[in-house]
């Protein structure tokens, strides 16, 4: 597979909408000829397909970035809780399995890297320029704070910044990603491109 595919996408356990899926596909497409990809928040790989089509289409590189332990809301008790996602050996959750089924059967084992890791471990020794980052790993504020303080500096001019779960309506969700894009929006180094649902999209000013 290269090119997009919602029958296998549905089937891969995310939390994306297929609108948000597509922009997030369109703005890869657009990046990744310039440089190598990155994300905080694999999970299942939902979204490591999305991407990692687009880079597969033009020859680049997506980093898929999660310790695979489960977010805060994903743990046992909270909301989102999925038992199937549950390693009972491990005693916690682990998703790691599910991300590399994903990018097996998707076809995208050369283009997607995954690192088992926190965002901010990943990020110590980083050097290589970024043409896009997506941040969706966790949704407390600190999470979503240092993953954009982490990786922000490694977007190149003209490169993507992109949170998923921007909720402008507080009651349709929490507000710690919108939190921090504001945050991004007031360093004055982006330009706010249009919203497609929750996903927010930010543009590195040229240098």
């Amino acid at each position: 597979m290269t090119k997009m595919d919602f029958d296998f996408l549905h089937a891969v356990k995310g939390f994306m909408a297929d609108e948000e899926a597509t922009r997030l596909h369109d703005l890869a497409l657009a990046a990744a000829p310039l440089g190598p990809v990155l994300e905080i928040g694999s999970y299942c790989g939902l979204s490591a397909a999305v991407i990692g089509w687009a880079c597969k289409q033009t020859h680049s590189t997506l980093f898929s970035i999660d310790h695979h332990t489960g977010s805060e809301e994903q743990q046992p008790g909270e909301q989102y809780f999925d038992p199937d996602l549950y390693d009972k050996t491990m005693g916690q959750i682990n998703t790691l399995p599910f991300l590399l089924k994903t990018i097996k059967t998707a076809g995208l084992a050369d283009y997607v890297v995954p690192m088992v890791c926190a965002s901010a471990v990943a990020g110590k020794m980083w050097h290589t320029p970024l043409s896009m980052v997506f941040i969706d790993g966790g949704h407390s504020f600190d999470a979503v704070y240092q993953d954009f303080l982490t990786w922000s500096p490694h977007v190149m001019a003209d490169g993507f910044l992109v949170f998923h779960d921007i909720f402008l309506d507080p009651a349709r969700g929490g507000q710690a990603p919108r939190q921090v894009y504001d945050i991004a929006l007031q360093t004055g180094d982006y330009i706010e491109l249009p919203m497609t649902n929750t996903l927010g999209v930010l543009q590195q000013k040229p240098v």
